[in-house]
């Protein structure tokens, strides 16, 4: 029945057998296995996403493997993948490359290159994992984003400057904006530590200054914020 299927979905392309299929969705799935596991030793992690990427490759396999050549049925699963696309919230830069990183394998297993599809999987992988190792792309550990609040009466010209000098070896303000009603600034700056251990003595001395309202300090690390 299965056979069929395969045989019908096909079109005028290349009969796949039912043992075939199935072989090509295994190794997908594998090779889904490991991307999942790279991308759990890799950064921040959505368990979720993670069992996701397991599955990815199997679904695309299953789905190339039923079109086939067959324009109709391409044009109706491009329809259906628009969908899914328009009702899913964007991710991470990092989510997006490995879902195309998902997406190639289960794709090319489906073409029957499952030598191939390993290999550059593998090689993709411990790419992945050297990179992490290394860091790369972290940038300076001891750069810090900083929001502070302070009454609408508080001149924030000068104010902190004295504080910035004293535990900061570079600053710069890149956004002041009203709120509550006008009522409260908000300040937002980035800079580096010159001490992060002395971080908690530095935003104690800021509180003191904007009269104990909320002081937000933090790394803004790109890529990993929309998880």
């Amino acid at each position: 029945m299965l056979e069929q299927m395969v045989q019908q979905a096909s079109g005028q392309g290349a009969v796949i057998s039912m043992g075939t299929a199935f072989g090509y969705a295994a190794a997908a799935g594998g090779l889904g296995l490991l991307i999942s596991l790279s991308y759990l030793k890799t950064g921040k992690v959505s368990p979720y996403f993670a069992r996701t990427l397991v599955l990815l490759p199997m679904m695309v396999c299953v789905v190339m493997t039923m079109v086939n050549g067959n324009l109709g049925t391409s044009v109706a699963i491009m329809g259906a993948f628009s969908l899914v696309r328009f009702r899913s919230l964007q991710g991470s830069s990092r989510d997006i490359g490995y879902i195309f990183f998902a997406m190639m394998a289960g794709l090319t297993c489906s073409m029957g290159y499952l030598l191939f599809a390993s290999g550059i999987s593998l090689f993709m992988i411990l790419i992945q994992l050297l990179l992490a190792a290394l860091g790369y792309g972290t940038g300076n550990r001891k750069q810090r984003h900083l929001r502070i609040t302070i009454p609408e009466h508080l001149d924030y010209s000068g104010i902190f400057e004295e504080l910035f000098e004293k535990f900061t070896g570079e600053y710069r303000l890149t956004q002041v904006k009203t709120t509550n009603l006008g009522s409260l600034y908000e300040l937002e700056y980035e800079l580096v530590l010159k001490d992060e251990g002395k971080e908690k003595e530095f935003l104690d001395e800021i509180r003191c200054r904007n009269g104990n309202l909320t002081v937000i300090c933090g790394r803004r690390d790109l890529g990993e914020e929309a998880l």
